[in-house]
């Protein structure tokens, strides 16, 4: 069973009733995130019962030494932890010196957690009889701004109930911080200085190894029913804990709220001699706009992205609800304002898969970004790559490659491989792939070709460089073979001839030469200066298509679908539905080998190359595929829902369609991989908004025209999306019975819609019929 507590709601996250075997669940489920940092939903007052505390700075992290049974060579010294920062939301509450704890409450009533999509803040609310019989009302508000990213807001408002109280606060910050997620039970931060000055109050902490500082910083005020009152704080320092301390005598039913702002401040952005004062800055512009008028502002900020990146479903409060909740996340994990982050899989809702970017960015991400933010946006994850380029070639010169083959790692902070599972580590290698696709796919949708001859085309070589020198010449097959590999189904190690590999490779070498062929004939001096930096010539470039001519598929003439692998058919074929439905899921109830002999299939894999690469085959090829081997997938990855929703709908399976869709949408609001609470899965995420925009919508780029082919699911009434496409917004209203299509801008736009040529002019609706 998956889980079915949260309140179906179109623009909120709700949960109502206090359940403590569903705490740390919740506490991912109610992340909250600026793009500059983000935390766990942890309860601000002292929890004493089961907790997952998490708070992370985008960017900062710490090479925590590689722990495996037996060193290979060529492993990474270090994988990347995102770190668990120093904690400044704490809020002690004492109630006639009774210390409020909802773990050891008496009874607790009308608790609500509410976070709120459209407006950006999340809340919390309840009733609680303590220990000593006094009964109180609590309501917690908070939210980072977008506006000034290195700022938290918390509002926590204390009702007694029926009689009066001294209620304290013991505002802290904490910087004794230890990860979840750590190798050899390293210590991460190291704390240089806490201070304090009147009601406000400072850590100061650099992380060991890769010298991050950073200052946690509070300033704390006390209005008692809505108005300030003045208040002299006790201050309580250690040595990594800075306290403020507050008692007020409170009336039976008056309201005492606590607003505490508090946040980070990074020498990636400030002088490390200059974080104390950079917070006072921030302290200053925050006390200065005041609580009220921050959360305008909230409100505004996030008005402004869901005006361009919401979809509203109607006839489906789980379906919209599900949508919303993906695209809020994706937007609170990143905004692309910094071109040094990226859009770790996690973001800033746990620690699990280290690391700030996966080939995820460029084959879920990037899409997402494109459409519903500026290209610049896109562009920046491009050069992400780009930056990361010398890096590439020195992991591979690691595994024993050179001339500049660049090999991209699975997982990286700063370009350098940090994921020590080798059957990954050195076997994934179709992530190579993935970031020449986001190239191709980004000109392919933005019509910007800058990009390639400036930066582009040099990763494209180094890539192309790689798929030449791994590739093996086999005689007895006259082709060339990949042997060694794991694709996307990583319940497959070290086999050879993966067909989306191979098909990979393959276009990646004919697509840069494509590239340089292009760019000699139209970009001379870039063609001149980029061959003599990468010391390319021609004869190279025979080779690598000599490669790509005579790369080997595997192929089943009996079952008429390309092979995900040499040895797929000698696997005991029984499909997922004969599958014993107390066995999974596999991961958590099979041992790795006996998942390694079976024919179950992760995610997409030979299907991802049918998703990346439709145009290259018919209709007939994709069902033939889709038949084949979907049902042997057990969807036992984030990735996996989202391609077969879009290539249902490609085959009009409309159920089957919206059955992966709502699996896509929801994976981790109803818990459906039974591992919410170690963080959601942000950047499958994407891949929900794609199953709408390219699967039910139908959106494709074909002979550089836009084009749409859009299908509705019989659960729904309508549903809309908005893209910016070249810089004109289109926004798609499809119902049961007809597409409308409407265009911002003050020029027509050409579209195909089912393959026939429309004019949208702008202001006017375009209307057709399904």
């Amino acid at each position: 069973m998956n889980q079915d507590y949260i309140k179906a709601d179109p623009w909120s996250i709700i949960e109502e009733g206090f359940d403590i075997d569903k705490v740390k669940s919740s506490e991912s489920l109610f992340s909250i995130g600026n793009g500059a940092m983000g935390q766990r939903a942890n309860f601000e007052e002292h929890y004493s019962g089961p907790t997952f505390q998490g708070s992370y700075i985008a960017g900062v992290y710490y090479p925590d030494k590689t722990r495996v049974g037996w060193w290979k060579n060529g492993y990474p010294e270090y994988f990347a932890k995102v770190l668990n920062a120093p904690n400044w939301i704490g809020i002690n509450v004492l109630v006639n010196g009774e210390t409020l704890d909802l773990n050891k409450c008496k009874n607790i009533t009308e608790f609500k957690r509410e976070l709120n999509m459209k407006e950006g803040w999340y809340q919390r609310s309840f009733v609680a009889t303590m220990p000593n019989n006094i009964q109180v009302a609590v309501v917690s508000t908070r939210f980072l701004s977008l506006d000034i990213d290195e700022l938290g807001v918390i509002k926590y408002d204390v009702t007694p109930i029926d009689q009066d109280a001294t209620v304290g606060f013991d505002a802290y910050l904490d910087s004794g911080i230890t990860n979840e997620d750590t190798n050899w039970e390293d210590k991460f931060w190291e704390t240089i200085d806490v201070k304090d000055e009147g009601d406000s109050s400072f850590i100061t902490t650099r992380t060991l190894k890769t010298n991050f500082y950073v200052c946690t910083y509070m300033q704390t005020s006390l209005r008692l029913n809505d108005q300030k009152i003045e208040a002299a704080p006790v201050a309580e320092n250690a040595a990594t804990i800075a306290s403020l301390g507050y008692k007020v005598d409170v009336q039976a039913n008056q309201t005492i709220s606590f607003l505490k702002y508090g946040g980070y401040t990074v020498s990636t952005n400030h002088d490390k001699y200059d974080l104390i004062s950079a917070a006072k800055q921030t302290i200053e512009k925050a006390t200065n706009l005041g609580y009220t008028k921050l959360l305008e502002m909230q409100k505004d900020a996030w008005a402004h992205i869901w005006e361009m990146a919401d979809i509203t479903i109607e006839g489906d409060v789980k379906a919209q609800q599900g949508i919303r909740f993906n695209i809020f996340q994706l937007n609170q994990t990143y905004l692309g304002r910094d071109a040094r982050l990226n859009i770790g899989p996690k973001g800033f809702t746990g620690e699990k898969y280290g690391g700030s970017t996966y080939w995820d960015t460029e084959a879920y991400c990037i899409p997402f970004y494109m459409a519903t933010k500026d290209q610049q946006v896109a562009r920046t994850l491009l050069e992400y790559r780009f930056n990361h380029l010398e890096k590439a070639i020195e992991n591979a010169e690691k595994l024993g490659f050179k001339n500049g083959a660049a090999l991209y790692p699975m997982v990286t902070m700063n370009g350098e491989e940090c994921h020590n599972e080798w059957e990954i580590t050195f076997e994934e290698i179709h992530r190579n792939g993935a970031i020449a696709f986001a190239i191709f796919n980004y000109h392919r949708y933005t019509g910007d070709y800058s990009y390639i001859p400036e930066k582009g085309l040099e990763v494209l070589i180094g890539i192309a460089r790689f798929w030449h020198q791994r590739a093996t010449f086999s005689t007895a097959k006259n082709k060339y073979v990949i042997l060694g590999v794991t694709g996307p189904n990583e319940y497959e190690n070290n086999v050879n001839n993966n067909w989306y590999t191979n098909y990979l490779a393959k276009w990646c070498i004919d697509y840069t030469v494509e590239n340089i062929q292009k760019i000699q004939a139209e970009y001379p001096e870039d063609f001149e200066r980029i061959m003599g930096k990468t010391d390319l010539d021609w004869s190279e470039v025979e080779l690598w298509q000599e490669v790509a001519a005579k790369m080997y598929f595997p192929y089943s003439e009996e079952h008429n679908v390309y092979l995900q692998q040499d040895g797929f058919l000698d696997k005991e074929l029984i499909t997922v539905a004969d599958l014993d439905k107390s066995q999974r899921p596999i991961n958590q109830k099979w041992s790795w080998d006996r998942i390694l002999r079976s024919p179950y299939i992760k995610q997409a894999d030979t299907l991802q190359g049918f998703y990346f690469f439709e145009d290259h085959f018919t209709k007939e090829e994709l069902k033939n595929h889709f038949e084949f081997y979907e049902p042997f997938t057990v969807h036992e990855s984030s990735l996996s829902p989202c391609v077969h929703s879009i290539q249902a709908a490609v085959l009009d399976r409309m159920d089957q369609a919206y059955t992966f869709y709502l699996r896509t949408s929801r994976l981790d609001l109803d818990d459906y991989n039974k591992e919410v609470e170690e963080g959601l899965h942000i950047t499958s995420m994407a891949g929900t908004w794609m199953s709408i925009v390219e699967g039910f919508g139908g959106m494709r780029i074909k002979n550089d025209t836009l084009s749409f082919d859009p299908k509705i699911p019989e659960q729904w009434e309508a549903y809309s999306f908005k893209i910016n496409f070249r810089n004109q917004i289109i926004t798609v209203n499809v119902s049961q019975n007809d597409v409308a299509f409407e265009l911002e801008g003050d020029r027509d736009l050409s579209i195909l819609v089912k393959g026939e040529e429309r004019i949208i002019s702008p202001k006017q609706m375009l209307s057709t019929n399904h």
